[in-house]
C-alpha cells in the first residue's frame, strides 16, 4: 500500500514479513535526520548559538509530536532508548518502594523486558511476582486475573499487543480494575502503536512504554509516558547532564520530571526521526493504517488455516498483525531458510517470550508480522513459497 515510501524496497524484490522485530524506515525519517545532522546538528540544552536553540527547539518539538500522537501532554513524555529502559527505568525506581507482602502482576504473554525486570524487581525487595493465565485462545485469562488482584498488588505491568499471538488485551478493562485496589498499571505499547491508534486518555493507565524503530522511526529511541504523579514518584534513574538542578559539595538536587529522568546527552537525532515517523503514520491515519493491515491479517489467517498439520497460537480469528505458528515435525527454521532463499523476511524463534511458547507446548514458532507497506499480493508469494517448501519437506 505505501510501499514506495521505504527506499528498501525500491532496488530489490523483498518480501518483509518481520515488523513486530523492528520496522522498516520511510523516506520522510531518513531525510529528517540527514537534514538535522546537515543543518543544525547541536547538543540540546546547552547552548545558546544559533544551531543549539535550533536543535533544542526542534528536539523538545519532538516532544510535543509524541505526547499529541498518544493523546497527552509534553511533560508525560520521557524519552529513552527504547522500551526495554523504559521498562527497566519504572521497575528500577518502583523495586524500592516495594516489600514483602506487597504484589506484581505480570501475564504469561509478556516479552521479556517486561517480564524480566519486574520478576528482579520482586527478588530484590522481597515483593511476590505473580503470573495471570493465558486462554487457549490467546487471551488473558480475565477470572485468573481477577482472582490473583488484591488490595497487596502494587503494579499490573501487561502488554497491550502480544508480540507473538497478536491479541489486543482488554486495557480499559484491566487498568479500572487495578485502580480499584489501588495499583498502578504499566501498559508495554511496543507493538500496538503501531497497529492501533492509542489514547492515553481513555486508557487511563498510569505508564505506557514503547520503541521508535517499532513504528518506522530509528533504533535508539523510546518513549515513557507516565502520569504527572506516577513519573514525579519514580526517583532517578541514572545520574548526570541535564537532570541536575545543582550540585554542590554536600548535595545534589535534581530537575523536575521529564528532565530528572533524561540523563546525559539524549538520542536527539533519533528523537527528530520518531517525530518524522509519527507524523508519517498520523498523515496516513492510525485507524485507516489499524482497517489496512487487519484485511491483511484475515486475508494471511484463511491461507494459513488452510495448511495441514499447522499450529497457529492462540485463536485465528484474533490477531492483529501478529501471526505465530509451527507444522507438525517441522522446525521453524528449516522453514524459515528456505523462505530467506526467496528474498522472505520472517522470525523464528521464542521472539523474547519465552513463557507463553511454553504454555503452547512449544520452544519456538515463525511468526510473520505485517507493516503498513505489505500488499495482498506480499501474503500470495509468503503462502505460496511456504507450500512449497513444505511440499520438499513431505517428498523427502
Amino acid at each position: 500500500m505505501y510501499k514506495a515510501d521505504f527506499p528498501i524496497f525500491a532496488n530489490q524484490k523483498l518480501i518483509y514479513l518481520d515488523s513486530a522485530a523492528s520496522t522498516q524506515k520511510p523516506d520522510v525519517v531518513l531525510e529528517a535526520m540527514d537534514t538535522f545532522y546537515k543543518t543544525i546538528y547541536s547538543n540540546v540544552h546547552r547552548g545558546n548559538c544559533q544551531i543549539a536553540v535550533a536543535a533544542t527547539e526542534q528536539y523538545e518539538q519532538a516532544r510535543q509530536t509524541v505526547a499529541d500522537f498518544i493523546h497527552t501532554t509534553p511533560d508525560c513524555i520521557v524519552f529513552t532508548k527504547g522500551a526495554t529502559e523504559s521498562s527497566n527505568l519504572v521497575a528500577s525506581g518502583f523495586a524500592q518502594f516495594l516489600k514483602p507482602g506487597d504484589e506484581v502482576l505480570v501475564s504469561l504473554a509478556e516479552h521479556h523486558a517486561v517480564f524480566v525486570p519486574w520478576q528482579q524487581a520482586c527478588l530484590r525487595s522481597g515483593a511476590t511476582f505473580k503470573v495471570v493465565n493465558v486462554l487457549p485462545s490467546g487471551q488473558l485469562d480475565m477470572d485468573d486475573f481477577k482472582a490473583q488482584l488484591t488490595p497487596n498488588t502494587k503494579m499490573v505491568a501487561i502488554t497491550h499487543l502480544s508480540n507473538v499471538l497478536g491479541v489486543v488485551n482488554p486495557i480499559v478493562e484491566i487498568v479500572q480494575q487495578a485502580h480499584a485496589v489501588g495499583a498502578k498499571v504499566l501498559v508495554d505499547g511496543a507493538q500496538s502503536v503501531a497497529h492501533l491508534p492509542v489514547n492515553i486518555s481513555e486508557l487511563d493507565c498510569d505508564y505506557f512504554i514503547f520503541s521508535g524503530h517499532k513504528i518506522y522511526g530509528p533504533t535508539g529511541i523510546g518513549v515513557l509516558y507516565g502520569k504527572k504523579e506516577a513519573l514525579e514518584s519514580l526517583p532517578p534513574y541514572q545520574f548526570g547532564g541535564d537532570m541536575i538542578k545543582e550540585v554542590s559539595v554536600e548535595k545534589t538536587t535534581f530537575a523536575s520530571v521529564p528532565a530528572r529522568l533524561e540523563a546525559g546527552t539524549p538520542p536527539i537525532v533519533e528523537t527528530i526521526g520518531l517525530a518524522a515517523a509519527l507524523k508519517f503514520v498520523s498523515k496516513i491515519g492510525m485507524t485507516k493504517i489499524a482497517a489496512y493491515e487487519q484485511a491483511l491479517t484475515q486475508q494471511l489467517v484463511e491461507e494459513l488455516c488452510q495448511i495441514p498439520n499447522i499450529q497457529i497460537l492462540g485463536d485465528p480469528l484474533l490477531k492483529s498483525g501478529i501471526v505465530s505458528f509451527s507444522i507438525k515435525n517441522l522446525h521453524p527454521s528449516d522453514l524459515a531458510v528456505i523462505l530467506s532463499r526467496q528474498n522472505i523476511c520472517v522470525r523464528v524463534g521464542h521472539h523474547c517470550a519465552m513463557p507463553i511458547h511454553r504454555c503452547f507446548h512449544q520452544s519456538v514458532s515463525l511468526r510473520v508480522s505485517l507493516g503498513l507497506y505489505n500488499t495482498p499480493e506480499d501474503i500470495q508469494i509468503f503462502v505460496q513459497a511456504l507450500k512449497k517448501a513444505l511440499s520438499l519437506f513431505n517428498g523427502m
